[in-house]
């Protein structure tokens, strides 16, 4: 064989080993980046699930404060304050996970619905409801979590 062909043949195997190991780099890159925005998103939704709950159970205890105490005007204040809290962890959550909205929003109606009760009774039957649909959040929240965690094991 004369040499040309041997430098061809050596310089064609060397441009395809580089080819083949850029491909190579080029998916493992890609596989990295998807692992780490998935990652980022898991990490997003956490703390928005999270500041969700922690919102909702200040509310939750405002709300029974100002239904021991309704002509208290701190308290009023306070519920004011503690109910604008939630409106952005809602909306995070919602546009993290839309199949957490339904029972995120259902939350924040059990919380609501604290609002003014006629008598103790009522109050305390609300504060269970509205604890109850707070765990279910979370429970449902978990399950998404899963479902993330199982994704993202699968693509690896």
């Amino acid at each position: 064989m004369t040499s040309w062909v041997t430098s061809l043949i050596a310089v064609g195997g060397t441009l395809a080993g580089a080819a083949t190991t850029n491909l190579l780099q080029t998916r493992v890159n890609r596989a990295q980046r998807r692992e780490a925005l998935q990652e980022d998103r898991r990490a997003e939704l956490l703390t928005a699930v999270s500041e969700l709950v922690s919102a909702l159970a200040v509310h939750r205890r405002t709300m029974w404060t100002l239904g021991q105490q309704p002509d208290d005007p701190d308290a009023r204040a306070a519920a004011h304050e503690s109910r604008a809290a939630i409106t952005a962890p809602l909306v995070r959550v919602g546009v993290l996970a839309p199949d957490l909205l339904a029972p995120a929003k259902q939350a924040e109606r059990a919380v609501y619905a604290m609002r003014n009760p006629p008598d103790t009774d009522t109050l305390s039957r609300l504060r269970e409801e509205a604890l109850n649909a707070s765990d279910h959040l979370v429970d449902q929240a978990s399950r998404t979590f899963h479902q993330l965690d199982t994704l993202a094991h699968r693509t690896r």
